[in-house]
């Protein structure tokens, strides 16, 4: 009996399986453990059911391609290969695709991206600009062919003839088209004369469809500095690019009409306009003239005389009011200034000195009010009524008046 080696016995049971039809290409259905998004772009999880459980690696190549984000939990059913890992002797699934059990992988992707672009705010209505009314310049950015920007640029030019229309060809389906449509709105937003954005195409299966509903073309419009509409297939497909841009238009044709005004329709409405106006300026004429013609009917107006005349009077009695009042005024006053001058006469040394009485000041300019202040030979002054005359002390008399 030959001995074999682990190695050899796991390269037979390896052989033995890659070798089996059934399980080269195979299809298992199970809920998804143990996920792994690993750093190199492999995805390692195991799939189970009630009764058993199975390993599956993902490599980066086939991953990338996955429209939707698989989690734990989740039931899916994935294609692939049975082989054995060498290494650890165990077989495993090797998954080239992968679905979700019941329920489509663009429906997944869809819900998933738009949980994720709502938790960061994308949708608020806060953020949403204003599309301006009358725009100069409109950047459409869409397929270079087909009717639906044939359509755009005919609705355009019809209903707004003098504005300029700048056209992005892009791709608006297949695996490059989110790259392209997010590089033209970049593109778009660095020329710096464009107002408004129209982001669409023409209708088609979800599929043909997907490109505006990744994560790539949503952040680009919503980073877009320029306001944008969005304008992807018919009225009934709704897309992540309607949620995050600034309005929807149901069909490129709509935002076509939604993008600028009809030139005969703002014709009428500045006609309309203008006829108000006339009629506004008519109508306040005739008040104002009505206004003159009341004041003019006016009694003042038509008698002016009584107006002046009154007033007249008014200032006559006034100014007879005035002056009798100052001549009270200066009248009082000149009383009361004799009075305190009469005061002032009665209490002045001189009008005392008048009486026969002097002051006596020795030379220093000292007031005597005591002989015995003096000295016998002492000089001193006497000031009169009229006049000054120097003295000697020869005698002195001490008396205390009105001592006791």
């Amino acid at each position: 009996m030959k001995i074999l080696s682990v190695s050899e016995v796991t390269k037979y049971i390896k052989d033995k399986i890659e070798n089996d039809f059934l399980l080269a290409n195979i299809w298992v259905k199970g809920e998804i453990s143990n996920l792994k998004n690993h750093s190199s772009g492999h995805v390692y999880l195991t799939l189970k059911d009630r009764d058993a459980c199975l390993k599956v690696v993902m490599f980066r190549s086939r991953a990338k391609g996955l429209l939707f984000r698989p989690e734990n939990g989740m039931s899916v059913v994935i294609r692939g290969y049975i082989s054995v890992y060498e290494r650890d002797g165990s077989y495993q699934l090797y998954a080239e695709g992968m679905e979700p059990e019941g329920i489509g992988a663009l429906y997944i992707a869809f819900e998933q991206l738009k949980q994720k672009l709502a938790a960061r705010g994308l949708f608020d209505p806060d953020r949403k600009r204003p599309i301006p009314r009358i725009p100069k310049v409109v950047g459409i950015i869409t397929s270079p062919t087909g009717a639906a920007v044939q359509d755009m640029l005919n609705i355009i030019r019809r209903r707004w003839p003098k504005v300029q229309i700048i056209l992005a060809p892009v791709l608006v389906q297949g695996e490059g088209a989110p790259a392209s449509i997010a590089r033209a709105i970049a593109q778009m937003n660095g020329l710096h004369n464009i107002d408004v954005l129209i982001v669409g195409r023409g209708g088609g299966s979800l599929e043909e469809l997907w490109a505006f509903n990744t994560e790539e073309v949503a952040l680009a419009i919503a980073n877009s500095q320029i306001p944008v509409i969005s304008a992807v297939g018919h009225e009934t497909d709704y897309t992540i690019a309607d949620m995050v841009a600034d309005l929807r238009a149901p069909t490129p044709s709509a935002a076509a009409e939604l993008v600028v005004p009809d030139c005969r329709e703002m014709a009428r409405y500045l006609q309309g306009l203008e006829q108000r106006l006339v009629k506004g300026m008519a109508n306040g004429l005739e008040r104002a003239r009505q206004r003159v013609k009341n004041c003019t009917d006016s009694q003042p107006l038509r008698r002016p005389y009584l107006i002046t005349g009154n007033r007249q009077q008014t200032v006559d009695m006034l100014t007879s009011n005035l002056q009798r009042a100052g001549k009270l005024l200066l009248a009082d006053k000149t009383a009361l200034l004799a009075g305190l001058a009469g005061k002032l006469h009665v209490l002045s040394p001189l009008a005392t000195m008048a009486r026969g009485y002097s002051i006596c000041t020795t030379s220093e300019g000292k007031v005597v009010t005591d002989a015995g202040s003096l000295a016998i030979g002492q000089t001193v002054h006497v000031l009169l009524s009229k006049g000054e005359i120097g003295c000697k002390v020869e005698s002195k008399f001490e008396v205390a008046w009105g001592e006791k």
